[in-house]
């Protein structure tokens, strides 16, 4: 059994090690892991999440290395969750994001930590908001959530960010078309990274004549600006982070920050409790009430939202 409370301590002052550890117990889904997060519970809520999102290929890695660099030189502690694809053999991270950002590996004030999907949908993995308070709670000032490439309905990124990076880049096909739809929406913040190459300014045009062509917008209101980045030589990530600082400032004055964290923290409460209920139903799987019921529903003796309701009543009783 882990010694909680010293590895919190030690996470507090920076330990490397005792940060990974608790993001262990976290992804293992460990027995102590109520304990993990009620020790953590004071200590979180003072980090700025930013979550990269975009296409495969755009770029996401480099430009988040990049985004630590420029944090850094400002003197902020960073985290990095970075969440690769799991491996179908092994259910792995293929550490893909950990490689291209070696470079930051010996600075103690940058922590980074490959997680896999272990097939979740939506770009993030399962344990992402436990790992995410893991690392608010260790004193990272910023911390940078780097999801999988995604598709137009994997947009979980937004539910856990305070602030949304969309990255496109040209030269891919239609950008807009990859980014069209639920995609498009999610973003507070657009870089068109890769920009010497040829098309940037034409998907920088059409990108913003989208947003355009969105929700209408009250005075006062966000505009998401695009940003033209090459990442892979730091050229644009100076006025990325400026484009967050605003948008920061503008979520404190409006009252959206604490908005965005309210819901962030009722989904977690949720997503906890429908996951107790149903390894509640689970255990019920070789009780004779679910066969039960199943047998009526079969027989038309009993729809299936009644059983349901029936199986929810007898799980929530023996709780």
């Amino acid at each position: 059994m882990a010694d909680v409370p010293t590895l919190v301590e030690q996470a507090r002052q920076g330990r490397p090690r005792a940060v990974a550890r608790l993001i262990s117990l976290v992804e293992g889904a460990s027995p102590q892991l109520r304990e993990v997060m009620a020790a953590l519970a004071p200590l979180a809520g003072g980090a700025y999440v930013v979550g990269v999102t975009g296409s495969p290929g755009v770029g996401k890695s480099t430009s988040t290395s990049a985004l630590v660099a420029a944090y850094r030189r400002t003197g902020k502690r960073v985290g990095v969750l970075a969440v690769d694809p799991s491996s179908p053999f092994s259910g792995g991270a293929l550490l893909g994001d950990r490689v291209r950002m070696s470079e930051h590996a010996s600075d103690p004030g940058v922590y980074i930590r490959s997680m896999a999907t272990r097939g979740h949908l939506g770009g993030l993995a399962w344990a992402a908001p436990q790992a995410i308070r893991v690392l608010d709670a260790a004193g990272c000032d910023v911390i940078l959530v780097e999801t999988v490439g995604v598709g137009q309905s994997e947009v979980e990124i937004a539910a856990q960010a305070d602030t949304s990076v969309l990255l496109l880049a040209p030269g891919m096909g239609d950008g807009i078309q990859a980014a069209k739809a639920g995609i498009l929406e999610i973003g507070d913040v657009y870089v068109v990274n890769k920009a010497d190459r040829e098309g940037a300014d034409a998907t920088a045009r059409e990108l913003n004549h989208m947003l355009g062509l969105g929700e209408a917008r009250s005075p006062g209101d966000w505009r998401p600006p695009i940003v033209k980045t090459v990442a892979a030589r730091g050229e644009g990530i100076d006025e990325v982070v400026e484009a967050l600082e605003k948008h920061r400032a503008w979520m404190e004055e409006h009252g959206v920050l604490a908005e965005r964290r309210m819901r962030r923290a009722a989904g977690e409460v949720e997503t906890i409790a429908v996951t107790a209920l149903r390894e509640r139903i689970g255990d019920l799987h070789g009780d004779r009430r679910l066969g039960a019921l199943a047998e009526r529903v079969v027989a038309g003796e009993l729809d299936p939202y009644t059983a349901a309701d029936e199986l929810v009543t007898a799980v929530t009783e023996r709780g």
